[in-house]
C-alpha cells in the first residue's frame, strides 16, 4: 500500500529556558542555561541542589483553583503544550473529524510528585489509609492524553507511551505511523515530565547519575566535555501536531517540516549504562534512515541524546561516527540538554522541536558549557561548541535513549 505524508503542522513547549516556543527557541539560539537552585522543596541534605525547573510557572495562571488541585503538574504541562500547538496548527476543531483525530503522549514516570505526596502524607499518619480520592487518577501516565482529548474531544487512537528518555520519541514514532497507514487525519503527540522532586532528585542521586557541580549548576550539563560528571534534571513539555500532508495542505495549513521515518531498536545490555560500543545506536539510526529512505550524506544536523555523562556521550559520538562515516564530520552535531537539562519523557519532544526550528531559522542551537577538550571524542566531529551555527538545514535527525536499552530516532524534512 502507499504509504500517506506525515508533516508538522503545529508545536508548542513549556521547558526550563522558556514557556512557549518563542521563548524556547531564543533560549536555544542564545546559549541560555535552565539550569539553578533548586525552589520546590529544602535541598539542605541532598547531595545535589540543583535542576532545570520551569521559571516563573505558576499553576493558577494556566487554571482555576479546583482544576489545578486534580492536575498533577506533568498533566499540566502536557495541556498547555498542547493548547498552544492546537491554536499554532490553526486547525478548525469544528470542522475537525474527531474520530480521526487521537492523542499519543509520552511520558517516562508521569505523576511522581503526587504518589510521593499521597505516600509520605500516610506514612506521617496513624495508619489509617487517608488518600486523595484523584491519588491514581492524578498519577497515572496515561492521564495525560485523556485530560487532552477529553478537554477538545478528540476520539481517535489515544494513549501513552512509557519507554524513560525515549518515551516521547516513540510517541512520534507510533502517531507517524497511525497516520502514514491512514487510520488517522491528525495527531497531537509529545511528551511531559514533573520529575523535579524529592523522590525524583533523590533516586537519581543515589544512582550517582546526576552532575553534583553545585558550586556552578548553570555549567553543570556539559556534553562532550572532558569533565562532564553526570546529568541535570529538567521538566516541562513539548506538543506537536502530526498531520497527514494532504489534510493539511487541503486547510492551508503552516508546514513546518515533513517527519519522514522513525527507527527503534534495543542495546540489550545493561539496565542503566549505554553499552559501550553503542551497537544499538548504530542500529536505531540505520533503521531510521532506511525507514525514512535517507542516505547518510543527506543529514544535515543531529540533535543527540547527549546527556553529559561520561559513558553516553563518548559511545553515542562513537555510533554517529561508524553510521555517517566520513560524511559524520559534515554534519552538525548538538546537545540542547546542555542547556534545557534531561526532561526524561519529554526529551524526545522538545528536541525533536528543537531540530524542527533549526530548519525553520536556518540555525543550529549550541552545546554550552564546553571547556575541556576529551580525548576519547574525534576532534573531527563538529560538536557545535559553545555558540550557535548558521547551516541551511535539509535534513535533521533526533536522537533519543531510556535507561533499559530503549533507543529511538526521529528524522525530519524540510518541505518546499
Amino acid at each position: 500500500m502507499q504509504l500517506k505524508r506525515v508533516v508538522v503542522t503545529g508545536l508548542g513547549a513549556l521547558t526550563p529556558i522558556g514557556n512557549n516556543i518563542e521563548e524556547y527557541w531564543n533560549g536555544l539560539v542564545n546559549g541560555k542555561s535552565g539550569s539553578a537552585p533548586i525552589t520546590y522543596y529544602d535541598t539542605e541534605k541532598f547531595k545535589v541542589k540543583f535542576a532545570c525547573e520551569l521559571k516563573n510557572y505558576n499553576t493558577e495562571d494556566y487554571f482555576d483553583r479546583k482544576e489545578g488541585r486534580k492536575l498533577d503538574r506533568f498533566a499540566q504541562y502536557a495541556l498547555i503544550s498542547s493548547d498552544e500547538a492546537i491554536k499554532d496548527s490553526g486547525l478548525d476543531l469544528d470542522k475537525l473529524d474527531k474520530f480521526r483525530t487521537g492523542v499519543i503522549w509520552g511520558a517516562g514516570i508521569g505523576g511522581l510528585e503526587t504518589f510521593q505526596n499521597e505516600v509520605m502524607n500516610f506514612a506521617q499518619g496513624d495508619g489509617t489509609p487517608r488518600f486523595n480520592p484523584f491519588f491514581i487518577p492524578k498519577m497515572i501516565a496515561d492521564i495525560a492524553p485523556g485530560h487532552i482529548s477529553i478537554k477538545h474531544g478528540f476520539m481517535g487512537p489515544n494513549y501513552t507511551t512509557v519507554s524513560a528518555c525515549a518515551s516521547s520519541a516513540n510517541a512520534l514514532i507510533d502517531a507517524l505511523n497511525y497516520i502514514r497507514l491512514g487510520h488517522c487525519d491528525v495527531i497531537v503527540s509529545g511528551g511531559s515530565e514533573a520529575a523535579v522532586t524529592i523522590a525524583g532528585m533523590g533516586g537519581f542521586g543515589a544512582m550517582h547519575a546526576l552532575s553534583t557541580r553545585n558550586d556552578s549548576p548553570e555549567t553543570a550539563s556539559r556534553p562532550f566535555d572532558a569533565t562532564r560528571d553526570g546529568f541535570v534534571l529538567g521538566e516541562g513539555a513539548g506538543a506537536l501536531i502530526l498531520e497527514e500532508y494532504e489534510h493539511a495542505k487541503a486547510r492551508g495549513a503552516k508546514i513546518y517540516a515533513e517527519v519522514v521515518g522513525g527507527g527503534l531498536s534495543s542495546d540489550a545490555y545493561h539496565m542503566t549504562a549505554p553499552h559501550p560500543d553503542g551497537i544499538g545506536v548504530v542500529k536505531v539510526m540505520e533503521n531510521c534512515l532506511r525507514d525514512a529512505g535517507i542516505g547518510i550524506e543527506e543529514v544535515d544536523a543531529i540533535n543527540t541524546h547527549g546527556t553529559s555523562t561520561p559513558l553516553g556521550d563518548v559511545a553515542e559520538l562513537k555510533a554517529i561516527s561508524e553510521v555517517f562515516g566520513k560524511h559524520a564530520k559534515n554534519i552538525n552535531i548538538n546537545s540542547t540538554k546542555s542547556m534545557t537539562g534531561h526532561l526524561l519523557g519529554a526529551a524526545g519532544a522538545i528536541e525533536a522541536i528543537a531540530s524542527i526550528l533549526a530548519m525553520e531559522h536556518g540555525m543550529v542551537p549550541p552545546t554550552i558549557n564546553h571547556t575541556t577538550v576529551d580525548e576519547n571524542i574525534d576532534p573531527s566531529l563538529n560538536l557545535t561548541l559553545n555558540k550557535a551555527q548558521k547551516r541551511d538545514v535539509r535534513v535533521a535527525m533526533s536522537n533519543t535513549f531510556g535507561f533499559g536499552g530503549h533507543n529511538a530516532c526521529v528524522v525530519f524534512k524540510k518541505i518546499d
